[in-house]
């Protein structure tokens, strides 16, 4: 049985390209990137791990988001309070959430976290005086950090930002990949194989979901804390069902066969967002037939692409090494 790279690898490696992202691009689009990043990997943690296909995650995307938002509006609570509670209460409203879906599998599964995701768009819709309705709200600061023998950090420049949530994509990079290494991930996997058998030999297989569920909803808090964050507004269409399909979206174009999947495909989604959106208006009929071909010709994502590309080159090596 081949071993797993040790956290601490995984999580260098994702410190580095969270290193060299702000030279290759725009700062800001690599800021949402690694911020989509987190999104992504909390909807990989359920679809490729624990096997529940979630279209409902955009809901605790936006809880989070408006929580943060509406306490650095409106309060002087500083960064990590404000995102902590944002945090806290994604957790919550996934755990009321995954409590009545997790019960089904399958399609009603999806169907159910599709329904709740709908009831908290509209709540959100409806919600003007706190949420800003179809407005969004706006007027989101960005609180200073104050770190004790440095000084205070302003988050007002796109850079220290930057930091910030690079900062905070490794350390959810480390805990996801953690978490999935763990027992706890292991029951996941069984589970997602065969859960009858899983649940047959004592393992809660309910509890350990719910747990996965109840995670990837507090890490898709923080992200959408972030991103509130980075445009200084949570809009509505943020937590509306399209948005829990792009992160499924981004989960299928960078591939499920490994963590660093999730992290490319948003790289590659929101990079190829910006490019057809630039070449036709109409560009969402480009990114549909993107989806289609990659779907019908790359399954495994760009994860499946790099390995075919290293296979080529391993092969070509090895003939030109043979007598």
């Amino acid at each position: 049985m081949q071993r797993k790279p040790s956290t601490y690898l995984m999580s260098a490696v994702a410190a580095v390209l969270a290193l060299i992202a702000p030279f290759c691009m725009p700062i800001n689009i690599a800021t949402e990137i690694v911020i989509f990043s987190i999104f992504a990997l909390a909807t990989y943690l359920l679809i490729s791990v624990a096997g529940l296909y979630s279209f409902g995650q955009a809901a605790f995307f936006g809880v989070g988001g408006y929580i943060a938002g509406y306490l650095y509006i409106n309060t002087d609570v500083p960064l990590f309070v404000g995102l902590l509670l944002a945090a806290l209460g994604s957790a919550v409203a996934a755990l009321v959430v995954g409590m009545m879906s997790i019960k089904r599998i399958g399609i009603y599964f999806m169907m159910l976290t599709f329904a709740f995701n709908q009831m908290i768009f509209y709540l959100a819709y409806s919600w003007h005086s706190v949420t800003g309705g179809e407005d969004g709200l706006g007027g989101i600061r960005r609180p200073d950090i104050t770190v004790p023998g440095v000084g205070k950090i302003d988050l007002s420049n796109h850079v220290n930002f930057y930091v910030l949530c690079a900062v905070l994509f490794v350390v959810v990079f480390a805990g996801l990949y953690q978490m999935m290494r763990s027992p706890l991930g292991l029951v996941l996997s069984a589970a997602k194989q065969n859960m009858r058998r899983t649940d047959s030999l004592g393992f809660s297989v309910y509890r350990a979901q719910l747990l996965a569920f109840v995670v990837a909803g507090a890490a898709s808090g923080v992200a959408g804390a972030l991103f509130a964050m980075l445009y200084r507004i949570m809009p509505i269409d943020a937590i509306s069902w399209h948005s829990s399909g792009t992160a499924v979206f981004m989960v299928i174009i960078g591939g499920m066969s490994s963590i660093f999947g999730p992290v490319i495909g948003a790289a590659i989604f929101i990079w190829l967002q910006g490019f057809f959106s630039l070449m036709w208006a109409r560009w969402p009929l480009l990114f549909g037939v993107f989806i289609i071909l990659v779907v019908l010709f790359l399954k495994g994502g760009a994860i499946e692409l790099f390995d075919r590309v290293r296979r080529l080159v391993t092969g070509a090596r090895g003939e030109r090494s043979a007598p």
